[in-house]
């Protein structure tokens, strides 16, 4: 038989309970998932109380996953007022004695650290390797409801570049599809971390509009630097109750004001806009003798469009359609 429960010990795994149902979406398979790690996590604890710890003491290497330094701001308003009442979950650091490496809670540690009235944080303290703690990190990400589209995209596209895994195993951890991996990660890619930056999170644009924009960035390739000026100074004017258009009233998200900045200037500057077309090469499609379909090519992307197949085969090809872009992909890549 195990050890009894102290109350203590309930209190502590109390807050984690607290930490991993904060935000927590609800949805039986995504609840699921984001548990499983918390609980690990949670059981891992190897402390009985909340330690007050110096945040010059904990080292901070996970994945970056907030666009909007104004959260951590608030943050610090309200934990100088009413205290820091959920405490963050760190690690003990693998090679350095008394340093921690952060688990989750990035943004009290963030506003504690920035704080001339908070000389430390309340914390609890983890036994985790690197993989129990990223997917920790992950489950308690894939949790929150207030992370934005491009926000959760950048997030994706940097697991994806660290070699946490495939894009099917990021897919399970974020409990979302393998083709909504792919087209975060393709609109992360094009957008890029520093346009994304200047933008902001932008909450209340979804995934339809990023991608709108991602292929028009693809079809225009417009200066990197230049979009980035456009974003930061639509955002700073709203910021500051500035109108950025020709409506009456200024934009309550700086964000959303950059953003929407981005569109139009390049809406301005589109071949439609210009009044010229971009030459597009099509080329029919053949299966078994008969023209089954064409490929599209124009401005660096290719578009496929099967009208005249076989119901079974359609279905087919929708299932394995990732994996056959890769496999060519792959074959382009090797020479073959």
């Amino acid at each position: 038989m195990g050890a009894p429960v102290t109350d203590s010990k309930k209190r502590r795994l109390s807050m984690l309970d607290g930490l991993a149902s904060t935000g927590a979406p609800a949805t039986p398979g995504s609840m699921m998932s984001s548990n499983r790690a918390l609980r690990s996590a949670r059981d891992a604890v190897d402390a009985h109380h909340v330690w007050d710890l110096d945040p010059a003491e904990i080292d901070d290497d996970r994945f970056a996953d907030r666009l909007d330094p104004q959260d951590v701001l608030d943050l610090r308003a309200s934990i100088e007022q009413n205290g820091q009442t959920v405490p963050i979950l760190v690690r003990r650091h693998p090679t350095e004695t008394n340093r921690y490496l952060l688990v989750y809670g990035r943004r009290r540690l963030e506003a504690i650290r920035g704080s001339g009235k908070l000389g430390k944080v309340r914390a609890l303290i983890a036994s985790l390797d690197d993989s129990a703690a990223l997917r920790a990190q992950v489950s308690e990400n894939t949790g929150r409801r207030d992370l934005s589209y491009i926000e959760r995209a950048l997030f994706a596209r940097e697991l994806l570049d660290s070699g946490f895994g495939s894009q099917a195993q990021i897919a399970e951890v974020l409990n979302v599809t393998r083709s909504a991996v792919s087209m975060a990660v393709s609109v992360a890619k094009t957008v890029g971390p520093d346009l994304a930056r200047a933008i902001g999170p932008a909450h209340g644009i979804g995934r339809p509009r990023w991608e709108a924009l991602a292929k028009d960035l693809a079809e225009t390739r417009p200066d990197p630097a230049d979009l980035s000026q456009i974003a930061q100074a639509a955002r700073d004017a709203a910021a500051g109750g500035a109108r950025t258009d020709d409506s009456e009233e200024p934009d309550t998200d700086p964000s959303v004001a950059a953003f929407d900045a981005v569109v139009r200037h390049l809406k301005k500057g589109s071949p439609a806009r210009r009044g010229t077309k971009a030459r597009a090469k099509t080329t029919p499609l053949v299966i078994g003798g008969s023209v089954a379909g064409t490929v599209r090519k124009s401005n660096g992307a290719v578009r496929l469009d099967l009208t005249t197949v076989e119901e079974g085969f359609a279905d087919w090809l929708d299932g394995q359609a990732q994996n056959l872009i890769e496999e060519l992909h792959a074959r382009w890549k090797s020479g073959s």
